[in-house]
């Protein structure tokens, strides 16, 4: 019964933030009855989603939920023009809030919606990052290296600045995490796994020393003189790799980060918590990956299906 009565109260609290949302726009801006009654239709969906999500004020709402709400319309393969409407909807609702006092936040307020046209980033298959990763296979100390910095970057997803100025405090083996310095000098734990924990292991007891020779170098992936490695170093190791392979120039650090983030949304994991592991400030900006992963299964279905 008072659960019950909490969900009366929830839905109560959202019905009337859109209510009076939808008279300020007819009675204080005259917009037309049309439009009006469009984004009531718009509003009732998109506060039922809310309660499904156990929000019962705007002022619980994350940006994170309001990606994931607009993320599914275009899963949903709903045009553009209404998913704009919609999403225009939303953001007026969510201003309304922040200027009426019912929420102390705009979560709309850096919230883009993906371009028509945007070039979507390049993820390599699986089969092809086992190919890739083959090739540095090896018991000499820079090959050591170049394995333990490939799984790093696939198993973590960090940008190629972040990978080579990781500090050599920066990674824990034990517990498996990276400490990152990422863009605007934020700092996140990244997590790894076992693969590129054993890959950094056998870097740091059989690798590292033999390149870094004593030298008093901060940094955790060294050159051939014991140096720290530089941004262009680890795309021409890279590029040598990925020749070998048999990929040409599809690979670059930016594709290894990209294949990280699709292929965990495509394995199911949570959007607002890729959007953590890469450092986004922005959801809409780690919205793209599912789009990769979406424009892969419509090529397979054009190539596998019988009348394409």
């Amino acid at each position: 019964m008072a659960t019950a009565q909490a969900q009366a109260k929830a839905s109560d609290r959202l019905d009337a933030a859109v209510r009076a949302y939808l008279d300020s726009l007819r009675y204080a801006r005259r917009v037309s009855p049309r439009t009006v009654s469009a984004y009531a239709g718009d509003l009732a969906e998109y506060t039922g989603y809310l309660r499904s999500r156990r929000l019962s004020t705007l002022d619980h709402v994350e940006a994170a939920t309001v990606g994931e709400y607009l993320l599914g319309l275009r899963r949903r393969g709903l045009a553009p023009r209404t998913i704009a409407r919609r999403r225009a909807a939303v953001a007026g609702l969510h201003r309304y809030g922040l200027a009426s006092g019912q929420s102390t936040a705009d979560p709309t307020r850096d919230l883009e919606p993906l371009r028509a046209g945007r070039r979507l980033p390049r993820a390599l298959p699986l089969a092809d990052i086992e190919r890739l990763l083959a090739q540095t296979l090896g018991p000499d100390p820079l090959r050591l290296r170049d394995r333990a910095m490939l799984e790093l970057a696939y198993a973590s997803g960090l940008r190629v600045s972040e990978l080579v100025e990781l500090p050599l405090e920066g990674v824990d083996l034990e517990r498996r995490l990276v400490r990152v310095v990422g863009k605007g000098n934020k700092q996140r734990l990244v997590p790894f796994g076992g693969a590129a924990a054993r890959a950094l292991e056998r870097y740091l007891e059989g690798g590292r020393p033999a390149l870094a020779r004593g030298r008093a170098e901060g940094a955790l992936f060294v050159n051939r003189f014991g140096r720290g490695l530089g941004r262009m170093g680890f795309w021409k190791i890279l590029g040598g790799y990925a020749r070998k392979a048999g990929l040409g120039g599809r690979v670059s650090p930016h594709v290894l980060r990209h294949s990280f983030a699709t292929h965990l949304l495509a394995g199911g994991a949570d959007l607002r918590v890729v959007q953590e592991l890469l450092g986004h400030a922005s959801v809409t900006t780690t919205q793209v990956y599912t789009e990769v992963e979406r424009e892969h299964l419509r090529e397979v279905h054009r190539h596998f299906h019988p009348r394409p």
